[in-house]
């Protein structure tokens, strides 16, 4: 079952720090900047299905505890509600990395909305936790899985972020030293 079906108003809210920036996958009525205060991107969930195999395993974004993270908040109309949520559900729910959770999200136009959004279960055993630039190029530079290679995943997700203005420069120096390794080769 999706969650959250009962809605408050016109609209229901999904906050995208990740792919679903670049590639949400559902319609929405706008989109605009927001800023999600409590978790920050993190680039520690090990993936053996869009990004990587079980036998080379590849990582994704997630949300981890502490700090903040500015990202794209979509809004959904009320009407299409349960197809998108069930959609997001299949979607990001597909090993339970994820807790799906409402949270308080900072709109660029000064309002604040609950948006859904995706928390780490850190204590789930796809969790990588912190790793090191070395560790995170090494495991992105090999893995492919069902939805494309890795390194297109975080290089695609560091040049929209720029685009939008957003700065994270952990991302920055990941997609650095994959272009420069590149370049190198």
């Amino acid at each position: 079952m999706a969650p959250f079906m009962q809605g408050e108003g016109d609209s229901f809210w999904v906050f995208g720090y990740g792919s679903l920036i670049w590639n949400p996958g559902f319609s929405f009525v706008s989109a605009q900047l927001g800023l999600l205060r409590g978790a920050h991107r993190s680039l520690s969930i090990v993936s053996h299905h869009y990004r990587g195999t079980l036998e080379q395993p590849g990582l994704v974004f997630g949300l981890a505890r502490g700090g903040c993270c500015r990202g794209m908040v979509f809004e959904i109309e009320t009407a299409r509600w349960p197809d998108v949520a069930a959609y997001l559900y299949a979607r990001e729910m597909v090993t339970s990395v994820y807790r799906d959770v409402r949270r308080p999200v900072q709109l660029a136009d000064g309002r604040r909305v609950e948006a859904l959004t995706y928390l780490i279960d850190e204590k789930h055993e796809q969790f990588a936790g912190v790793l090191s630039l070395e560790d995170q190029v090494a495991m992105v530079r090999k893995a492919v899985g069902s939805a494309g290679s890795n390194v297109d995943y975080v290089l695609n997700t560091a040049r929209h972020l720029e685009q939008l203005g957003i700065r994270d420069r952990a991302l920055l120096a990941l997609a650095r030293a994959l272009e420069a390794e590149d370049q190198a080769a």
